[in-house]
């Protein structure tokens, strides 16, 4: 994805966005009314009265008024109850659901809709022959309004709720992942060596401080093509960077002149973005968990819950043929996202603060065991890495010796200690 094709798909998700576009649609459906009003028979133009349409706006902008402002204090406590009760990180999935921001645009819409029906029909703009055109779009308005309640009567049950806001990182996380397995080096060759650069490479450096939210590779390969030489991307989507680390290496002859282009293709922010960072949606899953694992929440089945989604999630990552790939940009190196830090994104936080919750524990040694099952080419190293640190953590955290000794039976049986 392009740069500015990524930032319209970033203004695309605002509210404000779809709320004018709905705007602007409703001002010119009660417009379309004058515009169409030489095409009716004259006479259909005395079939409805002024007054059966004054009154039906009327009572569309007074109504329309009323759901709009309702819908915007629900709205709001859905937002609250998403970061006070899932992870602040989360919200911003919350905000840019589709559904609740075409309700809200549809009501808004309609009130304006309404309003300029009002005001059109004061000025004696429609005609008798507008009015009929008018009282048809107002039934088809209608039509639409009442959908929309039905949807959102439907959407109010989940909006906000636990699961529902967990299931939308998960979807985030599994749209960046399969992404990222289909390329992963997006689109560039890997860069596998020791990861140093080469020796002639110059250093890019940031002016900005922040996360990585997005790689314009595109416009990176243009770059290299017209300097002839070779671009290292030293830090992954995600990463905090700033001015006195290199986010870049160049090889190339005239490299100062193309430092500063290659800063226009990478976008830095004050905070992450889902769409090319599947650590992120991983790092949010396991806030969600810690959460809830926390004394005050005191949670642990929607830790498990947490545990399963993340099973669902790496799977995807073991799906990857380490040599099947495509390499779209030949003079672009990208370091590879590791499995291991996939890991300790997920699972560190959720052994940590579950250490003392057998049932935790024991989940999520099974999500290890099923993981290995899956793929254990490449989860083996990992998988082995984290049942020392379950048992570790389990050792220092948990206070009954009946869940210790269930905790190291079950280890034994599973057969996990011979990986």
């Amino acid at each position: 994805m392009s740069k500015w094709h990524w930032l319209l798909s970033q203004l695309t998700r605002k509210l404000w966005f779809r709320t004018c576009l709905f705007a602007v649609l409703a001002v010119l459906s009660a417009l379309v009314s004058i515009v169409f009003k030489p095409f009716i028979p004259p006479s259909l133009g005395g079939m409805v009265g002024a007054d059966a349409v004054d009154n039906i706006l009327n009572i569309l902008a007074s109504s329309m008024l009323a759901v709009t402002t309702f819908s915007l204090n629900i709205m709001v406590s859905a937002y609250s109850s998403a970061t006070t009760s899932v992870t602040p990180r989360a919200t911003r999935l919350v905000m840019e659901d589709s559904t609740t921001q075409n309700v809200l645009a549809t009501f808004i819409g309609s009130f304006l809709f309404s309003l300029v029906g009002i005001i059109a029909l004061s000025m004696g703009a429609y005609g008798d022959r507008g009015r009929v055109v008018l009282f048809v779009v107002t039934l088809a308005v209608i039509g639409v309004i009442i959908i929309t309640l039905l949807r959102w009567i439907q959407h109010l049950s989940l909006l906000g709720r636990v699961g529902e806001t967990t299931a939308r990182v998960e979807e985030a996380t599994r749209s960046a992942l399969v992404s990222r397995v289909s390329t992963p080096y997006l689109g560039g060759k890997p860069w596998l060596t020791d990861l140093t650069p080469p020796e002639d490479a110059k250093p890019v450096y940031p002016e900005k401080i922040g996360y990585i939210q997005h790689i314009d590779m595109t416009m990176l390969d243009d770059y290299a093509q017209e300097i002839n030489g070779e671009i290292y991307l030293q830090c992954q989507t995600g990463a905090f960077v700033h001015s006195a680390q290199a986010v870049a290496w160049i090889v190339a002859a005239h490299s100062e002149m193309a430092s500063t282009k290659v800063m226009d293709a990478i976008t830095i922010s004050a905070e992450r973005s889902f769409d090319q960072d599947p650590r992120f949606g991983l790092a949010v899953l396991a806030e969600v968990a810690s959460r809830a694992l926390s004394p005050a929440v005191n949670d642990p089945g929607t830790a498990i819950d947490v545990i399963g989604r993340a099973v669902r999630l790496l799977a995807i990552w073991g799906e990857q043929a380490p040599e099947q790939y495509d390499i779209i940009y030949n003079q672009i190196y990208v370091k590879p996202i590791l499995t291991a830090d996939l890991f300790d994104d997920i699972f560190n936080p959720i052994a940590r603060d579950g250490a003392a919750l057998i049932e935790v524990q024991l989940r999520l040694l099974k999500a290890l065991q099923a993981l290995h099952q899956i793929n254990p080419e490449v989860f083996a190293p990992d998988v082995a890495r984290y049942i020392s640190t379950v048992q570790n953590w389990a050792q220092v955290q948990m206070v009954s010796p009946h869940d210790h000794a269930k905790l190291k039976e079950w280890v034994n049986q599973s057969g996990l200690l011979r990986i």
